[in-house]
């Protein structure tokens, strides 16, 4: 998290940057002021970031303004994403830069919710009644933050016409799977020219074989966390990722194979030191139908093991120029935990998990903003001095009015 520590005017100018750039997609004045007012609200101090608080926070009578900017707003979501998209690229982009594709679980109540259903989510470490949210995050050395966003559907929904008809899901709309999905977004924004050369993720993506094969021909590196289940071919035999982590294990590895530590970044204590190895591979899937790396190329298996328990592996396919040093490959393998920090900083400081829409184009919208929110203050802690915690002061500027919504739920019996 951060606290971003700025003169008003600094952070003043930076979200007029980023408000300049979004009037493009609004055809009115009022549309293009109440997305300045959203994401102001974002960015406040309200307890949480719903239509109610928002709204209460700028010091609105009712909260149907902002309600209905969400709901039935005539703007693109999409539109602000590939704003969101050139404005990270413009301002943290590095040639060296990673993508990074995850998925985030938002907890939700009942059926009604587009894409809700009881499945398992990482954000609870359990199956719970939730939406799957799949990002594309891009980390460079100045900052990180999320450039796109997609609702996962599941298979129930995607059969049931009446209930997608419900929720305002288009009927272009087809079933992916989540790496699928993250595909499609390393796809847009390697069309839209957002400077990268890495890709990095869990075995939830690094599995993927797709995306392995797109990220190789079109001359993109990758450092793709990978399942024991998946194959490799090495010494012309070909041999499963978990066999070949229980061989390294049981100490039956050749002679040259080495162990050796690193850090792959800091985290919240320090250094993250483990072991390592490296071992050259031929191909991941058969060479028949794929071929060796190219010239120039290699593909590495990038082992990663615990210094107090020798069981805990994690295994890495790595794809990269052959003068690329296991070091590097390593850094890019850490970076994959700064999209940890970001879903968290969405969620807390600007409320991304906090929205109370049903619909299809209400999620993209409020999920949009958040989107926004989060790379505004990525793109202003670049420029500014940084330490732990982020205080939302910066937009005081709009405190809640005095009274404003507590007389509006009064009207209507709702609790102040």
């Amino acid at each position: 998290m951060l606290k971003i520590e700025i003169e008003t005017s600094e952070f003043e100018l930076e979200f007029n940057e980023l408000i300049t750039r979004i009037g493009a997609i609004f055809s009115s004045n009022p549309g293009f002021e109440n997305a300045q007012n959203y994401i102001k609200g974002l960015l406040g101090t309200a307890e949480r970031k719903n239509g109610w608080q928002i709204s209460e926070y700028l010091g609105e009578t009712s909260p149907y303004k902002m309600q209905q900017f969400i709901y039935r707003g005539e703007y693109s979501a999409d539109g602000c994403r590939d704003i969101l998209r050139d404005y990270v690229s413009d301002n943290i982009g590095e040639e060296d830069g990673i993508l990074i594709p995850d998925d985030t679980g938002f907890l939700k109540k009942g059926k009604k919710s587009c894409g809700v259903k009881r499945q398992y989510t990482g954000t609870a470490g359990r199956i719970e009644n939730c939406q799957i949210g799949v990002f594309l995050s891009y980390a460079s050395s100045k900052g990180h933050s999320p450039i796109d966003r997609g609702l996962y559907m599941p298979e129930e929904w995607m059969n049931d016409r009446e209930r997608l008809s419900e929720a305002g899901v288009p009927k272009s709309i087809k079933f992916q799977t989540k790496p699928q999905m993250a595909l499609d977004m390393i796809r847009k924004a390697t069309e839209a020219g957002v400077p990268y050369k890495w890709v990095t993720g869990d075995c939830a993506y690094g599995d993927y074989r797709g995306m392995r094969q797109w990220l190789e021909k079109n001359d993109k590196c990758y450092v793709l966390c990978v399942s024991g289940k998946e194959t490799i071919w090495r010494e012309s035999k070909k041999i499963t990722v978990g066999n070949l982590l229980k061989s390294l294990h049981s100490g039956t590895s050749s002679a040259d194979e080495r162990w050796f530590e690193c850090s792959c970044g800091d985290g919240s204590k320090g250094a993250r030191i483990y072991d390592w190895m490296a071992l050259e591979i031929e191909s991941d899937w058969r060479p028949a139908l794929f071929g060796e790396a190219p010239e120039g190329w290699k593909r590495v298996m990038l082992v990663r093991r615990s210094q107090t328990d020798h069981d805990d592996m994690r295994a890495h396919i790595c794809y990269a120029p052959v003068d690329t040093t296991n070091e590097k490959l390593i850094e890019v393998a850490g970076t994959r935990w700064t999209v940890e920090s970001c879903f968290q900083e969405s969620k807390s400081e600007v409320g991304m998990d906090q929205y109370e829409v049903r619909s299809h184009d209400g999620w993209y919208r409020h999920i949009t903003f958040a989107c926004l929110a989060v790379a505004l203050l990525t793109v202003v802690s670049n420029l500014s001095s940084v330490s732990p915690g982020f205080d939302g002061k910066t937009l005081q500027q709009h405190e809640p009015g005095a009274g404003t919504l507590d007389e509006f739920k009064k009207k209507r019996n709702l609790r102040v």
